[in-house]
C-alpha cells in the first residue's frame, strides 16, 4: 500500500484530525508543546488558560516569579523542569527575537526545551511550513506500517517519512498519524480487529525489537 493510500484511508477515518493543544498564537504553541512532553494535550489544556492569563507574553513569562510559574503548572510531570524550560525560551524569544517566536529550525532549536519535534509542530501548525514532527505516537505508527525500520531513531524516521510522503502532504500526515496513534493504534491494546493496515502491520516485530532491547 502506498503512502498516498494509507493517507487517503486515514483522512476518511479521521477527517477532523488537528492540534489539540488550544493556543492563540505561536508562542502559546510553542510553551504549550514543551509541557506536553511525557504528559497529555489533554492534561496540558488544563493548566494554559490559567498560566497564559498570568503571563501571557515571553517578556512577562521570562521576567515571572519561578514559584508562581511552577504553581501554574503543578498540576503536570516534571513541572519544575518545564517550568524552568519555558522561562528560560521566553528569555531567549525577549533576548534575541525581540519577543516573536522565530520562524526557522536553526532558531528554534536554538532556544531551552525545544528540539525538532516541537520545532516541526511550530513550523507546521502556525507558519504552514511543510513539516513532519515525530512524537511518539508518529514514530509508533511509522514503525507499525512500515514506513521505517524498528530500529531508527527519531531522526532517521523523520526524514524517511519525508521521502516517502509527498510535501504538500507532511503537514497533514502528522496530524493523521497522530490521530490514528491516539484513537486508534495505541501503544497497549491497539484496535487491531478494526485496521485497515493489519495486513502488513510490523507491531509484533516492534514489540520483540523493544522487549529484546529492554533485557
Amino acid at each position: 500500500m502506498t503512502t498516498d493510500e494509507i493517507l487517503g484511508i486515514l483522512e476518511l477515518r479521521f477527517p477532523n484530525a488537528h492540534c489539540e493543544l488550544v493556543h492563540q498564537n505561536p508562542f502559546e504553541l510553542l510553551v504549550a508543546v514543551v509541557l506536553s512532553a511525557q504528559t497529555t494535550d489533554a492534561a496540558v489544556n488544563k493548566i494554559t488558560p490559567a498560566l497564559f492569563e498570568a503571563f501571557p507574553t515571553p517578556k512577562a513569562l521570562a521576567s515571572a516569579n519561578s514559584k508562581e510559574v511552577e504553581a501554574k503548572i503543578r498540576r503536570i510531570g516534571l513541572y519544575r523542569n518545564k517550568a524552568r524550560s519555558i522561562q528560560a525560551l521566553s528569555a531567549s524569544l525577549v533576548e534575541h527575537f525581540d519577543g516573536q517566536v522565530p520562524q526557522s529550525m536553526k532558531e528554534l532549536t536554538s532556544l531551552a526545551g525545544v528540539g525538532r519535534k516541537t520545532a516541526n509542530v511550530v513550523r507546521s501548525v502556525c507558519f504552514d511550513i511543510p513539516a513532519i514532527a515525530v512524537d511518539t505516537h508518529v514514530e509508533r505508527i511509522a514503525k507499525r506500517l512500515g514506513l521505517a525500520k524498528v530500529g531508527d531513531s527519531v531522526e532517521v524516521v523523520e526524514q524517511k517519512l519525508k521521502r516517502k510522503i509527498k510535501r504538500e502532504r507532511w503537514n497533514r500526515a502528522h496530524h493523521l498519524f497522530i490521530f490514528f496513534g491516539r484513537y486508534q493504534c495505541t501503544a497497549r491494546n491497539p484496535q487491531c480487529d478494526q485496521c485497515p493496515f493489519a495486513s502488513f502491520c510490523k507491531k509484533d516485530k516492534l514489540e520483540a525489537y523493544r522487549s529484546q532491547k529492554k533485557s
